[in-house]
Protein backbone atom coordinates (compact mmCIF):
# COMPACT_ATOMS: atom_id res chain seq x y z
CA UNK A 1 0.00 0.00 0.00
CA UNK A 2 1.59 3.26 -1.12
CA UNK A 3 0.59 6.61 0.36
CA UNK A 4 0.86 9.92 -1.44
CA UNK A 5 0.77 13.48 -0.18
CA UNK A 6 1.01 14.73 3.37
CA UNK A 7 -2.37 13.97 4.94
CA UNK A 8 -4.28 10.73 5.25
CA UNK A 9 -7.91 11.31 6.19
CA UNK A 10 -8.91 9.57 9.43
CA UNK A 11 -12.11 8.46 7.69
CA UNK A 12 -10.17 5.74 5.84
CA UNK A 13 -8.55 4.44 8.99
CA UNK A 14 -9.95 1.38 10.74
CA UNK A 15 -11.57 1.53 14.16
CA UNK A 16 -9.80 0.25 17.27
CA UNK A 17 -11.60 -3.09 16.98
CA UNK A 18 -10.73 -3.39 13.28
CA UNK A 19 -7.09 -2.51 14.01
CA UNK A 20 -6.90 -5.25 16.62
CA UNK A 21 -8.34 -7.77 14.18
CA UNK A 22 -5.79 -6.78 11.55
CA UNK A 23 -2.90 -7.09 14.02
CA UNK A 24 -4.11 -10.57 14.92
CA UNK A 25 -3.61 -11.64 11.29
CA UNK A 26 -0.02 -10.34 11.35
CA UNK A 27 1.27 -12.38 14.25
CA UNK A 28 2.31 -16.02 13.84
CA UNK A 29 0.11 -18.72 15.32
CA UNK A 30 1.76 -19.86 18.53
CA UNK A 31 1.12 -23.05 20.44
CA UNK A 32 0.27 -22.79 24.11
CA UNK A 33 2.33 -24.62 26.71
CA UNK A 34 2.16 -25.63 30.35
CA UNK A 35 4.13 -24.23 33.25
CA UNK A 36 4.46 -25.27 36.88
CA UNK A 37 2.11 -23.11 38.89
CA UNK A 38 4.93 -21.42 40.80
CA UNK A 39 6.49 -20.29 37.50
CA UNK A 40 3.30 -18.95 35.94
CA UNK A 41 2.70 -15.73 37.88
CA UNK A 42 1.67 -12.95 35.52
CA UNK A 43 1.15 -15.30 32.57
CA UNK A 44 -2.09 -15.51 30.61
CA UNK A 45 -4.14 -18.69 30.73
CA UNK A 46 -4.54 -20.36 27.37
CA UNK A 47 -7.54 -22.49 28.41
CA UNK A 48 -10.25 -22.51 31.05
CA UNK A 49 -9.47 -24.24 34.34
CA UNK A 50 -12.02 -26.40 36.15
CA UNK A 51 -11.83 -27.56 39.74
CA UNK A 52 -10.49 -31.08 40.25
CA UNK A 53 -11.52 -31.22 43.93
CA UNK A 54 -14.06 -29.69 46.29
CA UNK A 55 -13.14 -26.74 48.47
CA UNK A 56 -13.44 -27.23 51.38
CA UNK A 57 -12.94 -30.95 50.95
CA UNK A 58 -15.07 -31.67 54.03
CA UNK A 59 -17.53 -29.81 56.24
CA UNK A 60 -15.34 -27.92 58.71
CA UNK A 61 -15.24 -25.19 61.30
CA UNK A 62 -14.43 -21.56 60.54
CA UNK A 63 -13.64 -20.87 64.22
CA UNK A 64 -11.79 -22.25 67.19
CA UNK A 65 -14.31 -23.51 69.75
CA UNK A 66 -16.48 -26.58 70.17
CA UNK A 67 -18.61 -28.56 67.75
CA UNK A 68 -21.96 -29.80 68.95
CA UNK A 69 -25.67 -30.13 68.14
CA UNK A 70 -27.41 -26.76 67.89
CA UNK A 71 -30.55 -28.22 69.46
CA UNK A 72 -28.62 -29.00 72.65
CA UNK A 73 -27.64 -25.35 73.18
CA UNK A 74 -30.95 -23.53 72.75
CA UNK A 75 -31.40 -20.73 75.28
CA UNK A 76 -27.78 -20.68 76.50
CA UNK A 77 -26.72 -17.38 78.14
CA UNK A 78 -23.94 -16.24 80.44
CA UNK A 79 -26.36 -16.27 83.34
CA UNK A 80 -27.78 -19.67 82.42
CA UNK A 81 -25.10 -21.56 80.48
CA UNK A 82 -25.63 -24.93 78.83
CA UNK A 83 -23.29 -27.74 79.87
CA UNK A 84 -22.14 -30.42 77.42
CA UNK A 85 -19.81 -33.37 77.86
CA UNK A 86 -16.44 -33.05 76.07
CA UNK A 87 -15.59 -36.16 74.04
CA UNK A 88 -12.29 -35.28 72.37
CA UNK A 89 -11.02 -32.92 69.71
CA UNK A 90 -11.06 -32.33 65.96
CA UNK A 91 -7.97 -30.56 64.63
CA UNK A 92 -7.24 -29.47 61.07
CA UNK A 93 -6.13 -32.65 59.30
CA UNK A 94 -6.84 -34.82 62.35
CA UNK A 95 -10.58 -35.21 62.86
CA UNK A 96 -12.60 -36.78 65.67
CA UNK A 97 -13.32 -40.39 64.79
CA UNK A 98 -16.43 -40.90 66.88
CA UNK A 99 -20.09 -39.94 66.52
CA UNK A 100 -21.47 -37.20 68.75
CA UNK A 101 -24.54 -38.15 70.73
CA UNK A 102 -27.01 -35.63 72.17
CA UNK A 103 -25.44 -33.66 75.01
CA UNK A 104 -21.89 -34.15 73.74
CA UNK A 105 -19.33 -31.80 72.16
CA UNK A 106 -15.79 -31.87 70.84
CA UNK A 107 -13.10 -29.26 70.88
CA UNK A 108 -12.56 -28.05 67.32
CA UNK A 109 -9.94 -25.87 65.62
CA UNK A 110 -10.33 -23.65 62.59
CA UNK A 111 -10.29 -26.03 59.64
CA UNK A 112 -11.15 -29.00 61.82
CA UNK A 113 -13.68 -31.42 60.31
CA UNK A 114 -17.13 -31.44 61.92
CA UNK A 115 -17.74 -34.76 63.68
CA UNK A 116 -20.67 -36.89 62.60
CA UNK A 117 -23.67 -35.76 64.60
CA UNK A 118 -22.52 -32.14 65.02
CA UNK A 119 -24.14 -29.32 63.07
CA UNK A 120 -23.01 -26.15 64.87
CA UNK A 121 -20.04 -24.29 66.35
CA UNK A 122 -19.71 -22.23 69.51
CA UNK A 123 -16.61 -19.98 69.39
CA UNK A 124 -13.92 -20.18 72.04
CA UNK A 125 -14.69 -16.76 73.53
CA UNK A 126 -18.29 -17.81 74.26
CA UNK A 127 -17.52 -20.89 76.35
CA UNK A 128 -15.61 -22.18 79.37
CA UNK A 129 -14.03 -25.61 79.77
CA UNK A 130 -14.49 -27.28 83.17
CA UNK A 131 -12.55 -30.51 83.09
CA UNK A 132 -14.59 -33.01 81.03
CA UNK A 133 -17.49 -30.61 80.50
CA UNK A 134 -17.88 -27.33 78.66
CA UNK A 135 -20.22 -24.43 79.47
CA UNK A 136 -21.68 -22.52 76.50
CA UNK A 137 -22.73 -18.91 77.06
CA UNK A 138 -24.71 -18.63 73.84
CA UNK A 139 -26.44 -21.04 71.45
CA UNK A 140 -24.13 -22.75 68.97
CA UNK A 141 -24.68 -21.69 65.36
CA UNK A 142 -24.20 -23.13 61.89
CA UNK A 143 -22.97 -19.77 60.53
CA UNK A 144 -19.40 -20.70 61.44
CA UNK A 145 -19.67 -24.04 59.64
CA UNK A 146 -18.04 -24.27 56.20
CA UNK A 147 -19.95 -26.83 54.18
CA UNK A 148 -18.08 -29.26 51.94
CA UNK A 149 -17.80 -27.70 48.46
CA UNK A 150 -19.31 -24.39 49.60
CA UNK A 151 -16.52 -22.51 47.80
CA UNK A 152 -16.44 -24.72 44.72
CA UNK A 153 -17.04 -28.29 43.63
CA UNK A 154 -15.31 -30.60 41.14
CA UNK A 155 -16.11 -29.47 37.60
CA UNK A 156 -16.72 -25.82 38.50
CA UNK A 157 -15.13 -23.49 35.94
CA UNK A 158 -13.33 -20.87 38.02
CA UNK A 159 -10.62 -19.44 35.75
CA UNK A 160 -11.01 -18.60 32.08
CA UNK A 161 -8.75 -18.42 29.07
CA UNK A 162 -7.38 -14.89 28.92
CA UNK A 163 -7.17 -14.48 32.69
CA UNK A 164 -3.86 -13.21 34.01
CA UNK A 165 -2.55 -15.49 36.72
CA UNK A 166 -2.38 -13.01 39.59
CA UNK A 167 -1.32 -14.22 43.06
CA UNK A 168 -4.96 -14.67 44.09
CA UNK A 169 -5.78 -16.60 40.92
CA UNK A 170 -2.67 -18.75 41.41
CA UNK A 171 -3.94 -19.57 44.90
CA UNK A 172 -7.32 -20.53 43.43
CA UNK A 173 -5.64 -22.73 40.80
CA UNK A 174 -3.70 -24.49 43.54
CA UNK A 175 -6.83 -25.01 45.64
CA UNK A 176 -8.50 -26.44 42.52
CA UNK A 177 -5.78 -29.09 42.38
CA UNK A 178 -3.70 -27.86 39.43
CA UNK A 179 0.05 -28.49 39.58
CA UNK A 180 0.63 -27.00 36.13
CA UNK A 181 -1.43 -24.55 34.09
CA UNK A 182 -1.80 -23.92 30.34
CA UNK A 183 -0.37 -20.54 29.41
CA UNK A 184 -0.23 -18.54 26.24
CA UNK A 185 3.26 -18.30 24.77
CA UNK A 186 5.19 -15.10 25.24
CA UNK A 187 6.69 -13.18 22.36
CA UNK A 188 10.24 -12.11 21.53
CA UNK A 189 9.72 -8.42 20.83
CA UNK A 190 12.38 -6.34 19.12
CA UNK A 191 12.00 -2.79 20.46
CA UNK A 192 13.41 0.11 18.45
CA UNK A 193 13.14 3.87 18.91
CA UNK A 194 13.53 6.42 16.13
CA UNK A 195 14.07 10.17 16.00
CA UNK A 196 17.03 12.45 15.40
CA UNK A 197 15.93 14.54 18.38
CA UNK A 198 16.11 11.62 20.83
CA UNK A 199 18.97 11.43 23.32
CA UNK A 200 19.87 8.81 25.96
CA UNK A 201 18.79 9.71 29.47
CA UNK A 202 21.62 11.48 31.27
CA UNK A 203 23.16 13.25 28.29
CA UNK A 204 23.00 17.01 28.08
CA UNK A 205 20.04 18.20 25.99
CA UNK A 206 20.19 20.89 23.36
CA UNK A 207 17.03 22.93 22.62
CA UNK A 208 14.49 20.77 20.81
CA UNK A 209 15.94 17.46 22.02
CA UNK A 210 14.21 15.05 24.38
CA UNK A 211 15.17 12.00 26.41
CA UNK A 212 14.18 8.54 25.21
CA UNK A 213 11.26 8.09 27.62
CA UNK A 214 9.19 5.89 25.28
CA UNK A 215 11.63 3.01 25.45
CA UNK A 216 11.31 2.82 29.24
CA UNK A 217 7.52 2.95 29.22
CA UNK A 218 7.16 0.36 26.46
CA UNK A 219 9.78 -1.97 27.93
CA UNK A 220 7.97 -1.90 31.25
CA UNK A 221 4.59 -2.62 29.67
CA UNK A 222 5.94 -5.46 27.53
CA UNK A 223 7.81 -7.07 30.40
CA UNK A 224 4.78 -6.73 32.68
CA UNK A 225 2.83 -8.67 30.06
CA UNK A 226 5.44 -11.45 30.13
CA UNK A 227 7.16 -10.76 26.81
CA UNK A 228 10.91 -10.99 26.23
CA UNK A 229 12.17 -7.59 25.08
CA UNK A 230 15.16 -7.44 22.77
CA UNK A 231 16.59 -3.94 22.44
CA UNK A 232 17.28 -2.91 18.85
CA UNK A 233 18.59 0.43 20.02
CA UNK A 234 17.83 3.84 18.57
CA UNK A 235 18.19 5.22 15.05
CA UNK A 236 17.99 8.74 13.60
CA UNK A 237 15.38 9.72 11.04
CA UNK A 238 16.90 8.00 8.01
CA UNK A 239 15.48 5.02 6.20
CA UNK A 240 18.94 3.48 5.77
CA UNK A 241 19.57 3.47 9.52
CA UNK A 242 16.11 2.03 10.17
CA UNK A 243 16.59 -0.69 7.57
CA UNK A 244 19.94 -1.66 9.07
CA UNK A 245 18.45 -1.95 12.56
CA UNK A 246 15.46 -3.96 11.38
CA UNK A 247 17.64 -6.29 9.30
CA UNK A 248 19.54 -7.20 12.48
CA UNK A 249 16.35 -8.19 14.29
CA UNK A 250 16.72 -11.89 13.66
CA UNK A 251 14.75 -14.35 15.74
CA UNK A 252 12.11 -11.91 16.94
CA UNK A 253 8.38 -12.54 16.59
CA UNK A 254 7.53 -8.88 16.08
CA UNK A 255 9.30 -5.52 15.83
CA UNK A 256 7.79 -2.57 17.68
CA UNK A 257 9.05 0.88 16.83
CA UNK A 258 8.48 4.22 18.50
CA UNK A 259 8.28 7.36 16.37
CA UNK A 260 8.38 7.93 12.62
CA UNK A 261 4.81 6.68 12.15
CA UNK A 262 3.05 9.84 10.99
CA UNK A 263 2.83 11.20 7.44
CA UNK A 264 5.74 13.66 7.23
CA UNK A 265 8.73 13.47 4.92
CA UNK A 266 10.96 12.18 7.75
CA UNK A 267 8.52 9.66 9.24
CA UNK A 268 10.83 6.80 8.36
CA UNK A 269 8.81 3.87 9.67
CA UNK A 270 5.90 4.71 7.40
CA UNK A 271 8.30 5.27 4.49
CA UNK A 272 10.02 1.94 5.15
CA UNK A 273 6.78 -0.04 5.10
CA UNK A 274 5.38 1.93 2.18
CA UNK A 275 8.44 1.61 -0.07
CA UNK A 276 10.18 -1.55 1.12
CA UNK A 277 7.57 -3.56 2.99
CA UNK A 278 3.84 -4.03 3.23
CA UNK A 279 1.90 -1.28 5.01
CA UNK A 280 -1.34 -2.92 6.13
CA UNK A 281 -2.53 -0.56 8.86
CA UNK A 282 -2.07 3.13 7.95
CA UNK A 283 -3.57 4.54 11.17
CA UNK A 284 -6.34 4.06 13.72
CA UNK A 285 -9.44 6.11 14.46
CA UNK A 286 -8.37 6.96 18.00
CA UNK A 287 -6.78 9.82 19.89
CA UNK A 288 -4.16 9.85 21.14
CA UNK A 289 -2.50 7.18 19.01
CA UNK A 290 -4.03 7.77 15.57
CA UNK A 291 -0.61 7.67 13.84
CA UNK A 292 -0.04 4.04 14.82
CA UNK A 293 0.68 1.79 11.84
CA UNK A 294 1.54 -1.83 11.17
CA UNK A 295 2.64 -4.16 8.39
CA UNK A 296 5.44 -6.51 7.41
CA UNK A 297 9.09 -5.90 6.72
CA UNK A 298 11.01 -8.87 5.30
CA UNK A 299 8.28 -11.22 6.57
CA UNK A 300 8.57 -9.89 10.12
CA UNK A 301 5.50 -8.19 11.62
CA UNK A 302 6.25 -4.56 12.41
CA UNK A 303 4.10 -2.34 14.62
CA UNK A 304 4.91 1.36 14.48
CA UNK A 305 3.80 3.36 17.49
CA UNK A 306 3.67 7.17 17.51
CA UNK A 307 6.61 9.17 18.80
CA UNK A 308 4.61 11.31 21.20
CA UNK A 309 4.99 9.47 24.52
CA UNK A 310 1.34 9.44 25.59
CA UNK A 311 0.19 8.38 22.13
CA UNK A 312 2.77 5.59 22.10
CA UNK A 313 1.77 4.15 25.49
CA UNK A 314 -1.98 4.52 24.89
CA UNK A 315 -1.78 2.85 21.48
CA UNK A 316 0.07 -0.07 23.02
CA UNK A 317 -2.44 -0.48 25.86
CA UNK A 318 -5.55 -0.13 23.72
CA UNK A 319 -4.63 -1.78 20.42
CA UNK A 320 -1.40 -3.77 20.72
CA UNK A 321 -1.58 -5.35 24.16
CA UNK A 322 -4.85 -7.23 23.55
CA UNK A 323 -3.32 -8.97 20.53
CA UNK A 324 0.18 -9.62 21.85
CA UNK A 325 -1.09 -10.88 25.20
CA UNK A 326 -4.31 -12.51 24.11
CA UNK A 327 -6.59 -10.57 26.44
CA UNK A 328 -8.61 -7.37 26.20
CA UNK A 329 -7.77 -4.48 28.49
CA UNK A 330 -9.69 -4.48 31.78
CA UNK A 331 -12.70 -2.18 31.48
CA UNK A 332 -15.16 -0.95 34.07
CA UNK A 333 -17.75 1.82 34.25
CA UNK A 334 -17.74 5.10 36.18
CA UNK A 335 -19.86 8.22 36.33
CA UNK A 336 -18.27 11.41 35.06
CA UNK A 337 -17.71 14.31 37.42
CA UNK A 338 -16.81 16.60 34.54
CA UNK A 339 -17.50 16.69 30.82
CA UNK A 340 -15.28 14.87 28.31
CA UNK A 341 -15.17 16.02 24.71
CA UNK A 342 -16.06 13.78 21.80
CA UNK A 343 -14.52 13.64 18.34
CA UNK A 344 -16.55 13.23 15.17
CA UNK A 345 -14.44 10.47 13.58
CA UNK A 346 -12.19 9.17 16.37
CA UNK A 347 -12.64 7.41 19.69
CA UNK A 348 -11.12 9.43 22.51
CA UNK A 349 -9.05 7.81 25.23
CA UNK A 350 -8.80 10.74 27.58
CA UNK A 351 -6.83 10.85 30.80
CA UNK A 352 -8.99 10.89 33.90
CA UNK A 353 -8.58 11.19 37.66
CA UNK A 354 -10.92 9.27 39.97
CA UNK A 355 -12.20 11.06 43.07
CA UNK A 356 -15.06 10.02 45.33
CA UNK A 357 -16.19 7.40 42.83
CA UNK A 358 -16.38 9.87 39.92
CA UNK A 359 -13.96 10.40 37.05
CA UNK A 360 -12.76 13.88 36.14
CA UNK A 361 -11.06 15.26 33.02
CA UNK A 362 -7.35 15.82 33.59
CA UNK A 363 -7.60 18.85 31.27
CA UNK A 364 -4.12 18.39 29.76
CA UNK A 365 -4.81 15.87 27.02
CA UNK A 366 -1.95 16.60 24.62
CA UNK A 367 -0.22 13.54 23.14
CA UNK A 368 3.12 14.74 24.48
CA UNK A 369 1.96 15.63 28.02
CA UNK A 370 3.50 12.67 29.80
CA UNK A 371 3.09 14.07 33.32
CA UNK A 372 -0.71 14.06 33.11
CA UNK A 373 -0.66 10.37 32.15
CA UNK A 374 1.47 9.53 35.18
CA UNK A 375 -0.98 11.47 37.36
CA UNK A 376 -4.06 9.78 35.88
CA UNK A 377 -5.94 6.79 37.20
CA UNK A 378 -7.81 5.76 34.05
CA UNK A 379 -8.29 6.30 30.35
CA UNK A 380 -11.86 7.41 29.70
CA UNK A 381 -13.32 5.95 26.51
CA UNK A 382 -15.48 8.46 24.61
CA UNK A 383 -16.93 6.91 21.42
CA UNK A 384 -17.03 8.83 18.16
CA UNK A 385 -19.74 11.48 18.23
CA UNK A 386 -20.95 10.68 21.76
CA UNK A 387 -19.96 13.44 24.22
CA UNK A 388 -19.33 12.46 27.80
CA UNK A 389 -21.64 14.86 29.63
CA UNK A 390 -21.43 15.39 33.39
CA UNK A 391 -23.03 12.49 35.23
CA UNK A 392 -22.95 10.11 32.28
CA UNK A 393 -21.75 6.52 32.58
CA UNK A 394 -18.49 5.89 30.73
CA UNK A 395 -16.16 2.95 30.27
CA UNK A 396 -12.63 3.35 31.57
CA UNK A 397 -9.33 1.47 31.33
CA UNK A 398 -6.95 1.65 34.32
CA UNK A 399 -3.59 3.33 33.71
CA UNK A 400 -0.68 1.06 34.54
Amino acid sequence: MHQTGWVISSSIHPSVEEARALLATLLPVRASGRLPLDQAYGRVLAHDLIALVAHPSATESAMDGVACRAADTSGATRDVPVQLRLMGASWAGDGYAGILAPGQATRIATGGMLPIGADAICPLEELRVLGETVELFRPASSRDVRREGSDFRPGDRLLQAGDTLSPSKAAVAAAMGHVTVPVQPTLRVGLLSTGSEIRPVGEALRPGEVYNSNIFGLTGLLQADGHHVISLGHVPDTVDALETACAQASGVDVIITSGGASVGQRDVVRILLTQHGDLMLPGVRMRPGKAMLAGRYRDTPLIGLPGNPVASLVAYEVVVRPILSGRPPPVWSLRTGSAFRSLATQTGFWRGAVRDGLVFDQKEQGAGALRSLAESDVLVIIPEGHPGTIGSLVNVIPVR
